[in-house]
C-alpha cells in the first residue's frame, strides 16, 4: 500500500530539517528546522548528533499526532560517516568535514588512496574525502580501530538509530569517499588498506527498506512499531532522483544549497579533471554520474555578509551594461578555479546594496555554467533549491549555457526525492516545474558572459 505521509529527515551542512511529505502531490505539508550545530570538541569539531536526535523525536511525535506518519526516509549531506561500537553506540563523535585535522597527514594518506581513474573521487582538502577522515581518526586514536565494530555512511546513521539496522548506501559511499569504485559498483582497495573490510556496512540501494522502528523509538514518538524506514540517500542525489525516474536524457540537475552540485545525465563524454573539482557521483540506481561542484551557498553568504538587500531587473541590467563583475573564487579551496582568490572588475559595490546582490547572482550563474561545461552538459538544466528562486541567476545561467533552465517549485528538491524512495515510480505523482528561462530572455547578457570568461581566462 502506498504510504500517505512520509517523514523525511533532511540533514544539510547548515540546517537540520524534518519535513512531512504528502504523497498525493509530493508537497511538504509541515516542516521544522534547527541549525546543524558543530561542537568545538573534544576530541575535534563534530556534529551535535544528540541535539539533532532530540529534535527529530519531538518532530516525529508532533507530525504523527497531527497528521499521521506512514513511513520514514532519510537524506543528508555527504562526506560523513559514523563509527559504531559493537552495541551500536558511537565509537567517536562524527567529525565535521571542514576540520583541517586530516590535512596534517596528507602525504601518508595520498600514498594509500586509489587513483581518480578508479574511484572518480578527486583529492579534496580537510575531511571532504571520507577515507581521509577515517585514516586521520584512526591515527589520532590508536584504540579507535579496535573499538569500531561497524562503519555506516551518514544517512544510515540516522536509519540505524531508528531501526538498529546497519548499511551504507550507494549514493553516499559513492560521494567522493575514495572508498567506492562507481564503475564496478564495489568497494575500492582503500577499505583493505585502512583495515575496515570487515567493519564497513554493506552498500544497499537507497530505496531499500532497512527495517521498522525500534521499540523505544516507537514508544517515545507514538509511531506504529511497524513503520518502515528506508535506507536513505545523499542529498544531491535526492534532488537528482525525480529527474532520473521521469526525464529522458540528456539533461543536468543543479542542486543548490551550501554546495552547488551539477550532475549531468547523458551528456557529452568528456574527461573529468579532478583539479577542477569534477567527480563521479553515484545515483540512486547505482549508476555513475559525471558531476562538478563549488561551494556556492557559502560564497553567497560570505559576499552578502549577513545583509539582505535584493535587486530588481533594472539593477541587474545596469550592472550588466556597466560590466561590473565578481571573478573566482570566493572559496578558493573548491570549485573549478581552485587556488584563485576572488576579485572585482569595476568598483566593488558597497555592502547591503542591490548592485552587490545582482553581481553576486551573475557570478554564481557563471560559476555554475563552468561546472556544466566540465561535465559535458547537454539538454535542459533543472535548478533545485534556493537558487531556483533567484531570477537573475536563472536567466544568466540560460544565457551562459545556451540552454533551457527549468526551476523546481519545491523549497528544496531533497525532500521530494527522499520521499520518492518509498513510492512506486510508475504511480508516483508528477512534480510540477516552476518557471522556464530561455537564452533569448536576456540576449543582452551574452556579451557579459563572454567578457566574464575572457577575464577568467586571463587570470
Amino acid at each position: 500500500m502506498t504510504p500517505g505521509h512520509i517523514a523525511v529527515i533532511d540533514i544539510g551542512k547548515t540546517n537540520a530539517k524534518l519535513a512531512l511529505v504528502d504523497t498525493a502531490d509530493l508537497s511538504e505539508i509541515d516542516v521544522t528546522t534547527r541549525p546543524n550545530t558543530v561542537l568545538a570538541g573534544p576530541p575535534y569539531p563534530h556534529f551535535d548528533t544528540e541535539a539533532i536526535w532530540d529534535f527529530l523525536l519531538q518532530g516525529f511525535a508532533r507530525f504523527h499526532q497531527t497528521y499521521g506518519i506512514d513511513a520514514i526516509s532519510v537524506t543528508t549531506h555527504g562526506a560523513s560517516g559514523a563509527l559504531l561500537t559493537a552495541d551500536g553506540e558511537l565509537a567517536a563523535p562524527i567529525l565535521d568535514y571542514e576540520h583541517s585535522g586530516p590535512d596534517t597527514v596528507t602525504k601518508a594518506y595520498d600514498a594509500m588512496r586509489p587513483d581518480f581513474a578508479e574511484t572518480g573521487a578527486p583529492r579534496l582538502p580537510m575531511g571532504l574525502n571520507l577515507g581521509a577522515q577515517l585514516h586521520w581518526q584512526f591515527g589520532e586514536d590508536p584504540t579507535l580501530l579496535d573499538r569500531t565494530a561497524h562503519i555506516v555512511t551518514y544517512p544510515q546513521y540516522w536509519s540505524h538509530r531508528l531501526t538498529g539496522a546497519l548499511a551504507t548506501d550507494v549514493t553516499s559511499i559513492g560521494c567522493h569517499t575514495d572508498l567506492w569504485n562507481p564503475y564496478t559498483g564495489a568497494f575500492s582497495p582503500l577499505v583493505d588498506r585502512l583495515g575496515i573490510r570487515d567493519k564497513i556496512a554493506p552498500a544497499r540501494k537507497s530505496a531499500e527498506v532497512l527495517g521498522t522502528l525500534l521499540p523505544q523509538v516507537a514508544a517515545t514518538t507514538g509511531l506504529e512499531p511497524d513503520t518502515p524506514v528506508y535506507c536513505g540517500i545523499h542529498d544531491s542525489n535526492a534532488s537528482l532522483l525525480p529527474h532520473v525516474l521521469r526525464r529522458e536524457p540528456p539533461f543536468s540537475v543543479v542542486s543548490t544549497g551550501t554546495w552547488v552540485i551539477v550532475m549531468t545525465m547523458g551528456g557529452t563524454a568528456v574527461p573529468l579533471d579532478p583539479a577542477r573539482d569534477t567527480l563521479v557521483n553515484v545515483n540512486a540506481l547505482g549508476r555513475p554520474v559525471p558531476s562538478a561542484r563549488f561551494m556556492g551557498g557559502r560564497e553567497y553568504e560570505i559576499i552578502r555578509a549577513g545583509h539582505t538587500a535584493e535587486y530588481d531587473a533594472a539593477t541587474r541590467d545596469a550592472v550588466v551594461e556597466q560590466g561590473l563583475m565578481l571573478l573566482p573564487s570566493v572559496m578558493s579551496d573548491y570549485g573549478p578555479f581552485q587556488g584563485r582568490h576572488h576579485r572585482w572588475i569595476g568598483t566593488e559595490p558597497g555592502q547591503n546594496t542591490a548592485e552587490r546582490s545582482a553581481v553576486l547572482s551573475l557570478y554564481l550563474a557563471m560559476m555554475t555554467s563552468e561546472c556544466l561545461l566540465l561535465t559535458g552538459h547537454r539538454g535542459a538544466i533543472v535548478v533545485e533549491g534556493p537558487f531556483a528562486r533567484n531570477e537573475g541567476y536563472c536567466q544568466m545561467l540560460a544565457v551562459a549555457t545556451g540552454a533551457q533552465v527549468v526551476t523546481s517549485k519545491a523549497a528544496t528538491g531533497t525532500g521530494q526525492g527522499a520521499a520518492m524512495l518509498a513510492l512506486n515510480p510508475k504511480t508516483m505523482p508528477r512534480v510540477d516545474a516552476g518557471h522556464t528561462y530561455l537564452p533569448k530572455d536576456c540576449a543582452d547578457h551574452v556579451a557579459y558572459a563572454k567578457a566574464w570568461r575572457r577575464a577568467v581566462t586571463q587570470g
